[in-house]
C-alpha cells in the first residue's frame, strides 16, 4: 500500500498525525490519550476506565442513543480501549464517511468532550462493578492482577501506579465520586495530552481544519507522566480459591521497554518460548500432557517491560510444571537456533504485514506508536527491525533481562 505520512500540530498542542493511502478503500480515526491506570492516584483507581465508559453516554450536544445512531447510519465499525498506559476511542469507515456532517470524526470529538451527568454516572457505576464481577470469575485474570499489585508495590518504598487495576476494584469503584472524575477528566483529557491518529484514504489538510474546528478550543494543561518504571524485588505467594480446581501460574520478570530497540527482539524470544504450536513450552508442557495452558508473553511500557509465562495445571504436577518452566527457560540460550528464529520470524513479519493492510490496523499502530515513542516509524522499517533480529540478540535477552528478580504467583485449589 502505497502511503505518505503527515503530521500536524494545533496550536493548544494537539498532535496530528495521518498515513495517507489513496489506494484504501476505507479511512480510520483514534483519538489517543495518554492517560489509564498508572496516571491514576489509588484512591480513584480505575477512573480511566470509567470514563471510557462514560464517553459513550452522551454528551451536550447528543444522547448515548444518538451517538449509536450515528456510528450505525454511516456503518461505522467502532470501539475503545483503556490499558495502564493509554485510552483510545476509533472507528473505521468508509472515506465519505470520515468527515462532515455526522461524520466518524466528528461523533468521536464530541464524544471526547462528555456531559458527564451524574445520573448516567451512578447507573454506569453498577456496569462496571457488574464487569469487574465478571472478571473475578476469571482465574488467570484474577492472578494476573494479583501479581501486578505484588509486583509494583510490596516491599518497595513507595506503591507504583503499574500495580494499579485498569478496571478498579470493588471498593474504589464504589467510593469514586462524579466530582473527582470530573477533576480528573480536566487535567488528563486535554489537548496536549491527545493524538489524533488518521490512515487510509483521506485529505489531509481537510482533516486537519476539521480536527482544529471541533478540538481547537480544547484547553491545554501540561499533563505528563512520571518518567521511567519502578524497582522490583524477588518475591512469590500462593493464593487458595474454593471455586478453582487447577493450578494456575503467572510469572513476570523484567523486559525491554517501548522505547528500547531490543523490544523486537524480546517479542521475538517470547514467541520462541511460548508461542502456539512450535514453541519450547508448547512441546515441553503441552504436547507432553503436563499442563493444559503453557504461554510466553512480552508487555513493553513507558519506561520498563514484563516478560511473561502463563501455566495452567493439575496442582498434583505444578513442582514438576514449574521445574520444567524454569529448564526451558534457562536452557534456551544454548537451544536457540537459526530456524527457531525464522519461523518466528515469519510469524511475526506476516502479523504485522496483515494488520498493515486495512487502514484501521494502521491508525492503530500509528497511535501507539507516537503515544510512546513520540516519532514516526514506517511499517517498512518496523519489518526490517524484524528482520535484522539475529539469535545473538536473543541470548542477549536472556542475558540482560534474567529472571531474577521475578514475581511468581499461583492461584490454586482450597487447601483441605
Amino acid at each position: 500500500m502505497d502511503v505518505t505520512f503527515k503530521q500536524a500540530k494545533l496550536a493548544n498542542g494537539l498532535t496530528i498525525i495521518a498515513e495517507v493511502a489513496p489506494g484504501a478503500h476505507s479511512a480510520a480515526v483514534g483519538y489517543f490519550v495518554k492517560t489509564g491506570a498508572r496516571d491514576e492516584e489509588s484512591g480513584v483507581m480505575g477512573v480511566s476506565h470509567f470514563l471510557e465508559h462514560m464517553m459513550f453516554k452522551g454528551t451536550p450536544t447528543r444522547t448515548a442513543e444518538k451517538i449509536n445512531q450515528d456510528f450505525d447510519r454511516i456503518g461505522a465499525r467502532n470501539n475503545a480501549y483503556t490499558s495502564h498506559e493509554m485510552t483510545c476511542f476509533h472507528a473505521s469507515v468508509l472515506p465519505e464517511h470520515l468527515l462532515g456532517e455526522g461524520g466518524a470524526n466528528g461523533i468521536l470529538a464530541d464524544m471526547l468532550r462528555p456531559a458527564l451527568r451524574q445520573e448516567d454516572f451512578d447507573t454506569e457505576k453498577n456496569v462496571i462493578l457488574e464487569e469487574i464481577a465478571m472478571y473475578e470469575d476469571n482465574p488467570f485474570w484474577v492472578l494476573y492482577e494479583k501479581v501486578m499489585e505484588e509486583r509494583y508495590g510490596r516491599g518497595l518504598p513507595a506503591a507504583h501506579p503499574l500495580g494499579h487495576r485498569v478496571l478498579g476494584t470493588k471498593q474504589s469503584i464504589t467510593d469514586l465520586a462524579s466530582k473527582q472524575m470530573r477533576d480528573y477528566f480536566e487535567h488528563r483529557y486535554s489537548a496536549d495530552n491527545t493524538v489524533v491518529a488518521l490512515a487510509g484514504r483521506l485529505d489531509f489538510d481537510a482533516c486537519v481544519a476539521e480536527v482544529e474546528r471541533l478540538c481547537g478550543k480544547w484547553s491545554r494543561t501540561g499533563a505528563n507522566r512520571a518518567p521511567g518504571g519502578p524497582g522490583v524485588h524477588d518475591h512469590s505467594f500462593e493464593l487458595h480459591d474454593k471455586k478453582v480446581n487447577r493450578a494456575y501460574m503467572v510469572m513476570v520478570w523484567p523486559g525491554p521497554s517501548a522505547t528500547d530497540d531490543r523490544r523486537y527482539a524480546a517479542s521475538l524470544l517470547a514467541q520462541v518460548l511460548g508461542g502456539p504450536d512450535n514453541s519450547r513450552f508448547h512441546w515441553a508442557l503441552i504436547e507432553t500432557g503436563m499442563a493444559e495452558n503453557a504461554d510466553a508473553g512480552f508487555e513493553p511500557r513507558d519506561g520498563c517491560g514484563d516478560m511473561m509465562a502463563y501455566i495452567c495445571c493439575d496442582p498434583d504436577r505444578r513442582d514438576e510444571v514449574f521445574r520444567t518452566v524454569e529448564e526451558q527457560i534457562s536452557g534456551l540460550a544454548a537451544t536457540i537456533s537459526d530456524e527457531d528464529l525464522e519461523k518466528i520470524r515469519c510469524k511475526a513479519a506476516t502479523g504485522v504485514t496483515v494488520a498493515g493492510e486495512r487502514p484501521g490496523g494502521r491508525m492503530q499502530r500509528l497511535g501507539r506508536q507516537w503515544m510512546y515513542q513520540g516519532t514516526y516509524t514506517t511499517l517498512e522499517d518496523e519489518l526490517a527491525r524484524i528482520n535484522r533480529v539475529t539469535v545473538d540478540d536473543l541470548r542477549s535477552i536472556l542475558k540482560d533481562f534474567p529472571t531474577r528478580p521475578r514475581t511468581l504467583g499461583w492461584l490454586l485449589p482450597e487447601q483441605a
